[in-house]
């Protein structure tokens, strides 16, 4: 008895392009969200993410076959389980396992100002950065600060002396 495969070669040869052409865009489709989300926990848009997204376009368009409507579908659903992936990795940064791994970072650096440094800065003089009008922001030895002039208007540029410090508050005025 002739096999079956034998008696319709082209059905054959259709059905195997059918099912190459298959796998080739459900493997695009898997590798690409696959290196997507290798790319949401890595810094930056780099490698995984461009060719994620070409991987991720190739698929769709293999998929689609010029289907405009199964294509937006499958984006569509592409773009809902992305922020499903997203959120779960978000909450896991602040709450889960990934908070204790040392891809998050735990501490950080901020400047410990207190009022005692900040009177370091009485007597000195610098450069007003905005206008006081009476607050705003003022230069001292290369450091910004927010400060509040002693009740007269300041422009951008003038001349500005610390006159006293009052609990976090640096009251300014004119220099002479």
């Amino acid at each position: 008895m002739p096999n079956l495969y034998e008696l319709f070669p082209a059905a054959n040869a259709a059905a195997g392009a059918w099912l190459s052409s298959t796998i080739l865009w459900i493997v695009m489709l898997v590798i690409g969200f696959a290196l997507v989300v290798v790319e949401i926990y890595l810094p930056g848009f780099g490698a995984p993410g461009i060719l994620g997204t070409l991987l991720l376009i190739g698929g769709i368009v293999l998929c689609a076959k010029g289907n405009i409507v199964l294509a937006l579908i499958l984006m569509g659903v592409i773009i809902a389980l992305l922020c499903v992936v997203l959120s779960v990795s978000i909450h896991s940064a602040s709450k889960g396992r990934l908070q204790k791994s040392k891809l998050v970072l735990h501490e950080a650096e901020t400047p410990q100002v207190s009022d005692q440094d900040l009177s370091y800065y009485v007597g000195k003089t610098g450069v007003a950065c905005t206008v006081l009008r009476p607050a705003g922001i003022g230069e001292f030895e290369g450091l910004k600060l927010n400060v509040l002039s002693y009740g007269d208007f300041i422009g951008e540029g003038e001349r500005i002396t610390v006159i006293r410090v009052e609990g976090n508050q640096i009251v300014v005025d004119r220099a002479a």
